[in-house]
């Protein structure tokens, strides 16, 4: 995709963004198994979310509803549509197409639903953007084999992708096979439904899952190309660009083993190797990644088309250990940021690090990148009148889409799309909460679960609505 006149390319890919168990709601609809992310209870910034084993009577799980994307997609295709969305990034449910995840057959109802949805989207001209795996997988997965600890689940996955690349291999070209794949590391139920032992070593269980996944993605890449070589299928990378609190190399050096941390996720499934870096590090630390064999051939041949990643803030890391990070205002820690505002939730707001994120990931790996999320949760308040008007919204919007055309227009990165996060309302997989809105379109549901689910516009819906429209030259 090149750039020749200082403008977004032409077929610029702008759209928005969700997950599926935290829009689609009809938790136990149409055959539907129960996925991890339908035992995660509410939370709040203060209060972290409860992941219950099984469904318990009495607790609040938001994603049983959600916004009921499931009832209401055709009518938010449609305001997605009038934005004028050339894409729509969504996912889907594991459970809607193998219920606990090991069966041979898919359940017809489940990909029939999927089948309905994306031919909404092209009927608008909307090119599906999808998420194979993202933040859930079939609770029976974990129940029976431990989740993605056993490499068992690499077959489950793969049959998965096979029937999901054959049923819609004329309908969707994009795909990725896991959501922010790094985060194994760091939360490792959430994404890979591993539940520690007492006594076991975190990063020996977390690695070896992430292994079991390199390996299951580079597999999905090559029989998705076998099915129709015109997917493009691209890893997922939560990016948490970070500085050194000071000059100090040593400070610096921190830095640098910590992004590493994080590469390392997109270096085995871009460049199709373990880096020696990491390797070292499993050698210090008593980390022994079992393979079998063939599986570094098959990571050398299941490398992905794009990078996607997604980018809300950035951090600052220090080297002393006695450093306070009580109030770091990040999801990831770390230490404030004196030049940085932040949001509601101590998000540290830094859209120059966006431009900084995109040539880092860029000169790295020199392969289409595609920012699939970056947006700003806030509360929003509901005007007499029925406006709700987030100019904090837009603006953290704005000053991100001037950094990123600047990246592309000024230095050459070689950017596919933008799907701002949450483009409609919905549960943040964080907190559990509906107030922590990022859409352009309100949902009107509380953090209770009370409300009409009735859809209305917010003013961002008409400022994207121009950006779009203008290629990204009015902002």
């Amino acid at each position: 995709m090149q750039n020749r006149n200082n403008q977004f390319p032409e077929g610029f890919l702008w759209g928005g963004a969700v997950a599926a168990n935290q829009c689609e709601g009809a938790w136990n609809v149409g055959g539907k198994g129960v996925s991890t992310a339908d035992v995660a209870t509410g939370g709040a910034v203060d209060k972290q979310r409860e992941y219950t084993d099984g469904i318990i009577e009495g607790k609040y799980y938001p994603s049983h509803e959600a916004i009921d994307f499931y009832h209401h997609y055709k009518e938010d295709i449609a305001l997605l549509a009038e934005m004028g969305f050339r894409c729509f990034r969504t996912s889907i449910n594991w459970t809607r197409i193998f219920p606990n995840g090991d069966e041979t057959e898919p359940n017809e109802e489940g990909l029939k639903f999927y089948d309905d949805l994306f031919d909404e989207c092209l009927k608008y001209g909307i090119e599906p953007v999808v998420t194979i795996s993202h933040y859930e997988l079939p609770y029976e997965l974990i129940e029976k084999y431990g989740a993605w600890r056993n490499r068992k689940l690499v077959d489950f996955y793969v049959n998965y992708c096979r029937a999901i690349f054959t049923r819609y291999k004329d309908k969707v070209k994009y795909w990725m096979t896991f959501n922010e794949i790094n985060v194994v590391a760091l939360h490792p139920f959430i994404p890979a439904g591993i539940k520690l032992k007492d006594g076991e070593n975190k990063e020996q269980v977390c690695y070896q899952a992430a292994h079991h996944q390199f390996i299951a993605s580079a597999k999905a890449v090559k029989l998705g190309h076998e099915i129709n070589p015109d997917f493009k299928i691209g890893c997922m990378l939560l990016y948490p660009l970070a500085y050194p609190e000071t000059c100090n190399p040593k400070d610096v050096q921190v830095v640098n083993e910590m992004m590493n941390k994080h590469y390392f996720f997109t270096d085995v499934q871009v460049r199709g190797y373990y880096p020696n870096n990491m390797k070292r590090y499993f050698e210090r630390n008593n980390i022994n990644i079992e393979m079998e064999a063939g599986d570094e051939e098959i990571l050398r041949n299941g490398k992905v088309d794009y990078l996607a990643f997604s980018y809300y803030m950035t951090l600052v890391i220090s080297s002393k250990p006695t450093k306070d990070t009580s109030t770091a205002g990040n999801m990831l820690g770390g230490i404030k940021n004196p030049y940085l505002e932040a949001s509601d939730w101590g998000w540290q707001i830094d859209p120059e690090g966006f431009r900084i994120a995109l040539n880092n990931l860029y000169d790295r790996y020199q392969v289409p990148l595609f920012c699939v999320e970056n947006g700003l949760g806030a509360v929003d308040k509901v005007e007499e009148d029925g406006s709700i008007n987030d100019n904090y919204r837009i603006d953290y919007l704005r000053k991100h889409i001037a950094e990123m055309k600047k990246a592309v227009t000024i230095d050459g990165v070689d950017l596919m799309g933008y799907t701002p996060w949450g483009c409609i309302d919905l549960i943040s997989a964080s907190t559990g909460e509906m107030k922590k809105r990022y859409g352009f379109i309100y949902v009107d549901k509380d953090n209770d679960g009370n409300g009409t689910l009735e859809r209305s516009r917010k003013k961002s819906f008409y400022w994207y609505k121009n950006v779009i429209g203008t290629n990204g030259e009015e902002v």
